[in-house]
């Protein structure tokens, strides 16, 4: 049998007192979401079709007793802004960005004044009392403009609040407090006007001073009926905040001098299984949260009037959505989120920097991080055929991109890509509709059958209603002057947005805030971010009139609304069976605080009947912290393997096994190479291309020839132009004439310059140069009986030559260029066990493989194989140098070396190529 409910009450006495004037009885609830239950608990008392008394929230009734509409925080921003300007010097005129970040917070203040009926003349002249007390001991002659203007602000907050009154009231709008005012003014009219009516005022908490005389009134007139939703537990306790504002409507109404106080119940200390759940981090809690679900039955699952998940914090909506399992297939969401914490806005914040970034440029010209944030964004990433311009961006180091530039490289551009990148110099009005058409076919490229999508245009609709609102506006209030401007007011106004989800509110698990939860009853209750800060909420001092001043004028203080939670909480368990409080265990971080006071209420004041238990769940951490990759050599990798061995494996493939096998696993069987980016600064491995290049381009026309020292002074003379060129043809697209990039390029002219100084000084010496080979492939075949398959060894030798010093027999030269630092300990050699199980002989290992290359083109002659680092290049050529046992040294590749090499080569690619070795990840 199920509990009866607060709303199951409240129908049992509309069907008992009221059945006979349905029509001329009107309900009125703390919010709109209850009305959907409330008609459903009616409906399930009664046997016959029946008309259904009319049922408002307390927002809606006191708008019909003002007659005056309702504004949203965004029209009443851009009205405030035209009473600020109608009643300030044109010379202290702010402007809109700068005016909105004080008045949200000045209208705040009116409100809860007016909605407290307060004299707004004397609270007012009492702030800017306080400003004048506070500087007193200030001398006249030293008062600044920046002061004067302060303590001038103060003195026209009156005029502020009577001009805006009056203009709305004109206008037959109003913010909430004002809305409470007018209707206070009104009661009696109104009262007479519907004598015939009779009203039910039903699970209220705090009132404000507006509502309490209004609903006393219609009280005291015969014309209404209050039932309260008060548990004696808190009732009675004289120190207990869930019950702080029905003591005092208890023991100060008049009507309660002389009548039953109802309802007072006692559900609270009724048998309740209540789970504590520490967690770290708020994504702990939603995963916690979706796994409770997964587990509770399948009735609990599907009955909306038995489970609710209530969320301390919104921004967990998302996540928690993503953590629902499977077998939730229907949900109901009502609870503010707000409009900023979507994706859509995300895409539209980066159009204005985008576009704001090009306008300020001159020629309209877009950066490329702004570019490809749009268009790798995931709402147009798919949608607006870009892929290709993605790539020739990354590709071409496109840095900056002037409007024709990208409209080229998308010649059949698609509407989307089209007002993506449309040029915003028409006025804010033009911009507006551009994002207004452009949210529009977003929409219609999401699928209204996928669960996310559907929730992702939830976010699309309420930003295309801010745009469209804005349009609106702007028409009427003419302030936005420019993109800059238009972007701040945008920021302002999108913070007051909230998104709205559709879903259906008797069926499926229920997602809601904390207001939301108001009258409402569950049996099973998840409640998340049970943390101080969060639930409840901090002592945040949004407001200008101090602490002490709202005590003594009698407006409520972070007091009155940790008891507004307090209420909120309890009512939530009150008949709630199994309770979930979750919260982060964290006291550290962006999302972190102390665990909520609730959850040590509750284990203090615990009740006889209440199981309370508390658990910590944290991640279960594996025994290692990580388990290296292991790749098996299936067939397909073994056939890719002979591929390579047929083409040849380089030195550098070598290398990076021995780095790591599962990079050569990667890069070589899979041939996943790096993803292309735009290159903003020249990398390293870049740099090292256009000297390489450089270098080769210089020494081409002597090839086959004996260098001579007016060779390289030709070389010298060619070296800029070369330089510049090879940067063209490297970096393409890219910026080098200034930044990062001019010192790069100032560097690879000093290195190639420094090189040629170093060749010209060895020709000085009497050295014979001639050069072979630059920049060719050789390649030679390994055969072996340890080897399952011939095995070619290949790749590109930077540069071959014949190299002499006088009186000594020339010799053949293999060199390696490196732009990194090499020292010559780097190439020596003392012993060949190991040789290429140890990354530390990379370097050896490939000026070997190019030895072994090379070696059946040398005739006989003697090789030495080294490297010439740039950032060690006084010490020239750095030989591989072998050191035997006996200490002797030898630079020359000696057949006896060739071999060992050999050997130790085919211990690398034996290990490479058998089938059951996988390969295995080096961490």
């Amino acid at each position: 049998m199920r509990n009866q409910t607060f709303l199951d009450k409240i129908a049992s006495v509309i069907i008992e007192d009221y059945s006979d004037r349905l029509t001329d009885t009107i309900i009125v609830l703390p919010n709109k979401r209850a009305r959907v239950f409330l008609i459903e608990a009616i409906r399930n008392q009664v046997s016959e079709n029946i008309f259904a008394p009319h049922i408002v929230s307390i927002e809606e009734f006191i708008q019909d007793i003002s007659g005056i509409r309702t504004i949203d925080p965004i029209e009443l921003l851009f009205e405030f802004y035209e009473v600020y300007l109608s009643v300030t010097e044109t010379k202290n005129q702010q402007t809109f960005e700068l005016f909105a970040n004080w008045a949200k917070t000045l209208l705040q203040d009116f409100n809860e004044i007016d909605r407290y009926l307060l004299d707004p003349l004397h609270v007012l002249s009492y702030l800017k009392d306080i400003e004048d007390i506070k500087r007193w001991g200030i001398e006249v002659e030293n008062k600044t403009t920046l002061l004067e203007n302060y303590i001038d602000f103060w003195k026209l907050l009156p005029k502020y609040y009577q001009t805006l009154y009056s203009h709305l009231l004109k206008k037959e709008i109003g913010y909430q407090g004002l809305i409470y005012r007018e209707a206070v003014t009104n009661l009696n009219h109104f009262s007479n006007s519907v004598s015939t009516k009779q009203f039910v005022f039903a699970g209220f908490n705090a009132l404000n001073a507006a509502e309490e005389k209004i609903i006393q009134h219609l009280i005291s007139a015969g014309q209404a009926r209050i039932y309260w939703d008060a548990d004696e537990t808190f009732l009675n306790d004289p120190y207990h905040d869930a019950g702080l504002f029905l003591r005092r409507f208890k023991e100060n109404w008049k009507h309660y001098k002389s009548n039953p106080f109802e309802w007072i119940v006692n559900d609270f200390s009724d048998k309740k299984n209540i789970q504590i759940i520490g967690t770290p981090k708020s994504i702990g809690q939603v995963k916690i949260a979706g796994k409770i679900i997964e587990n509770l039955n399948e009735t609990e699952r599907i009955a909306s009037e038995k489970v609710a998940v209530v969320l301390g914090e919104e921004n967990l909506l998302v996540p928690l959505l993503y953590s629902l399992p499977s077998s939730v297939n229907a949900l109901n969401i009502t609870m503010g989120y707000a409009a900023k914490n979507n994706p859509v806005q995300i895409l539209i914040a980066k159009l204005f920097k985008m576009h704001t970034n090009a306008v300020s440029r001159s020629s309209y010209v877009f950066y490329y991080k702004d570019v490809l944030d749009v268009l790798t964004h995931p709402l147009i990433a798919n949608y607006a055929g870009s892929k290709e311009v993605v790539n020739i961006i990354n590709g071409n180091n496109y840095t900056f991109l002037t409007h024709k530039k990208l409209v080229e490289l998308n010649p059949n551009a698609n509407p989307l890509f089209v007002l993506l990148f449309q040029k915003w110099e028409n006025g804010a009005i033009d911009v507006l509709q551009l994002l207004s058409n452009l949210l529009q076919i977003i929409k219609n490229n999401l699928d209204n059958d996928n669960k996310e999508e559907k929730i992702t245009k939830a976010f699309v609709y309420a930003v295309f209603k801010v745009i469209n609102k804005l349009i609106n506006y702007y028409s009427q209030h003419d302030h936005i002057n420019k993109i800059e401007t238009l972007h701040a007011i945008y920021k302002q106004v999108i913070d007051l947005a909230e998104v709205s989800f559709e879903g259906e509110p008797l069926t499926g698990l229920q997602i809601m805030g904390v207001l939301e939860s108001r009258v409402l009853d569950f049996e099973t209750v998840i409640v998340t971010s049970m943390n101080e800060g969060k639930f409840p909420a901090g002592k945040s001092q949004n407001s200008f009139i101090p602490y002490d001043v709202k005590r003594e004028l009698g407006l409520p203080t972070f007091k009155e609304k940790d008891a507004i939670y307090t209420y909120h909480f309890y009512h939530l368990l009150q008949r709630a069976k199994n309770i979930y409080l979750l919260y982060n265990t964290e006291s550290e971080g962006l999302d972190a605080g102390e665990k909520s006071r609730f959850i040590t209420q509750l284990e203090v004041e615990k009740q006889p009947l209440h199981q309370i238990s508390h658990e910590i769940y944290n991640a279960e951490l594996p025994e290692t912290a990580y388990k290296p990759m292991e790749i098996p050599k299936s067939e397909k990798v073994m056939q890719r393997l002979k591929e390579i061995a047929d083409k040849g494996f380089s030195p550098s493939a070598l290398t990076s096994y021995i780095r790591n096998p599962t990079d050569f696993y990667f890069q070589k069987i899979l041939r996943i190479s790096e993803v292309e980016e735009v290159e903003e600064n020249i990398a390293l491995n870049t740099l090292g291309t256009i000297i390489h290049e450089t270098l080769k381009a210089l020494y081409d026309p002597f090839i086959d020839k004996f260098l001579s020292e007016s060779d390289i002074k030709t070389a010298f003379g060619k070296m800029d132009a070369e330089v510049l060129n090879q940067f063209k043809l490297v970096y393409k697209e890219g910026e080098i004439k200034k930044g990062r990039n001019l010192l790069a390029f100032e560097v690879a002219k000093r290195n190639v310059s420094n090189f040629l100084k170093m060749e010209l000084e060895n020709l000085k010496a009497g050295d014979s140069i001639k050069i072979l080979k630059l920049e060719e492939r050789f390649e030679h075949d390994l055969l072996h009986s340890d080897l399952p398959f011939p095995v070619k060894i290949g790749g590109s030798v930077d540069r071959i030559e014949l190299h002499g010093k006088s009186g000594e027999t020339p010799k053949i030269r293999i060199i390696d260029y490196k732009t990194g630092k090499v020292e010559a300990s780097n190439v020596i050699l003392k012993t060949w066990n190991g040789l290429t199980a140890e990354i530390k002989n990379d370097k050896i290992i490939q000026i070997l493989a190019y030895a072994f290359m090379f070696e059946s083109h040398a005739e006989g002659q003697a090789i030495e194989a080294g490297i010439i680092s740039f950032k060690n290049l006084k010490s020239g050529f750095l030989p591989f140098k072998f050191i035997d046992i006996d200490k002797s040294e030898t630079t020359i590749i000696t057949s006896e070396i060739a071999k060992n090499y050999k050997e130790q080569l085919v211990v690398l690619l034996k290990e490479i190529l058998d089938p059951t070795i996988p390969f295995i990840e080096k961490i």
